[in-house]
């Protein structure tokens, strides 16, 4: 079996904050063994609780869990933290320092592309609500103008129908005021016309006459005188 150089040293657990590697070990153990195992972390947990652990031997019994290559890459890295916390002065290992800065750059630069991208959705909405005041202007600019237009087209229709109105009235007093004509319904009587002395009837045409047995034209007068002689 192999194993990395790194387990040649030794590491004084009381030198390490071992909450800190904790879940490191935790995420580590997850990756490699592509899910959750308890057990597992558990197992390493209590290994690392002696004051000196026998890097090696850990490696061995891990590698019924790991497999022989996934233990040894685990304990390499492992062993190399635990070292770099035991010389460091608050026992946090310069590793896990240097991620949790760069988590925290690029936590910050996350806010900065939040903050980016908020401040452009405002903008946008403010030109949206600008636009739409615009428009709601415009619109009421236009309504007015329509409401304008009917009020004088009504005022309009209103004096035109005024006006037709009083040409009315005028007209029928007019009729009532002017004098009728008279006429023959009215009981007045025609005068009678006469031609060659003779009567004509009302309408101007002459009395009917008759004719005798000569073929002569007598008035209707003088057929009556020859009846009463007879």
């Amino acid at each position: 079996m192999r194993f990395e150089e790194s387990l040649a040293k030794k590491v004084d657990m009381k030198k390490v904050k071992l909450d800190v590697l904790k879940p490191w070990i935790t995420k580590r153990t997850t990756e490699l063994l592509k899910m959750e195992d308890d057990v597992v972390v558990e197992f390493i947990f209590n290994q690392l609780e002696e004051k000196e652990p026998d890097p090696r031997k850990m490696q061995i019994n891990l590698t019924g869990f790991l497999n022989g290559k996934y233990a040894r890459v685990f304990m390499g890295e492992l062993w190399a933290m635990l070292d770099s916390a035991q010389n460091s002065p608050n026992g946090i290992p310069e590793q896990l320092v240097s991620m949790k800065m760069d988590e925290i750059k690029g936590r910050s630069a996350e806010d900065a592309r939040m903050a980016e991208r908020l401040r452009k959705l405002a903008d946008q909405m403010g030109a949206e609500a600008e636009r739409a005041g615009s428009g709601g202007r415009s619109k009421s600019r236009s309504t007015e103008r329509r409401r304008r237009s009917r009020s004088r087209e009504r005022r309009r229709r209103s004096r035109s129908d005024e006006r037709r109105r009083s040409r009315s009235r005028e007209r029928k007093r007019e009729r009532r005021e002017s004098p009728k004509p008279k006429n023959g319904r009215d009981g007045s009587r025609e005068p009678k016309v006469e031609t060659n002395g003779k009567e004509k009837n009302g309408d101007g045409s002459p009395h009917p006459a008759k004719e005798n047995g000569n073929g002569d034209v007598k008035e209707e007068k003088d057929v009556k005188e020859e009846r009463m002689e007879s």
